[in-house]
């Protein structure tokens, strides 16, 4: 698993007991995945358990930890992986086991929150427009420019949108070359 150097040094501070001590690791994780897993999760920075750590420290401790978490959930990452990488960041064994039992307490909930997560760009289903002729503009000045108004209707899992916008005679060229080149890339990176 590849992981930033701001990462890697925030877990290597996790890993220093004279910075956390085991009790206040165990606690520092259990928080960090709640944090994750619950909307109401409690911030390590409030935590009456962990006053005695640096707050600059926590955050970026808290950050270094939930990115490794979010990180590992996302590549489906396996106990190895995980102990080789807190290994890496100077992690004893007991908590590797103490991160690796929470990491599996989680990763089902952590699982379904990133499958939640939607990236993709809605579809476009259809398209319709209409030509408008504008002759003067709300200053009473000539204008005498076509416009088109395009509206396109989409879909994003399942539910139905419509994007309306209007656009210049040039614009709308620019526009339908922008999405044959488009088709033309998808039809090339189909063949290929």
């Amino acid at each position: 698993m590849e992981l930033s150097e701001s990462v890697m040094k925030g877990l290597q501070t996790l890993a220093d007991p004279t910075v956390f001590d085991q009790k206040s690791f165990t606690i520092f994780t259990e928080v960090a995945f709640d944090s994750l897993v619950s909307p109401r999760g409690e911030s390590v920075l409030g935590h009456p358990e962990l006053k005695h750590i640096d707050q600059t420290t926590l955050k970026h401790c808290h950050t270094a930890a939930t990115t490794f978490i979010l990180e590992g959930v996302k590549q489906n990452a396996d106990k190895s992986t995980i102990s080789s990488c807190l290994e890496d960041a100077k992690f004893l064994n007991e908590r590797v086991d103490t991160f690796y039992n929470s990491f599996q307490k989680n990763k089902r909930k952590l699982e379904s929150l990133l499958s939640s997560i939607d990236t993709c760009p809605p579809h476009v289903t259809d398209a319709e427009w209409r030509l408008e002729y504008c002759i003067k503009n709300s200053h009473v000045h000539k204008v005498n420019q076509p416009s088109y108004l395009i509206s396109l209707n989409t879909e994003r899992a399942g539910a139905s949108s419509e994007i309306n916008f209007s656009c210049t005679m040039e614009q709308l060229q620019d526009l339908v070359g922008k999405m044959k080149d488009a088709a033309k890339s998808l039809e090339r990176a189909t063949q290929s």
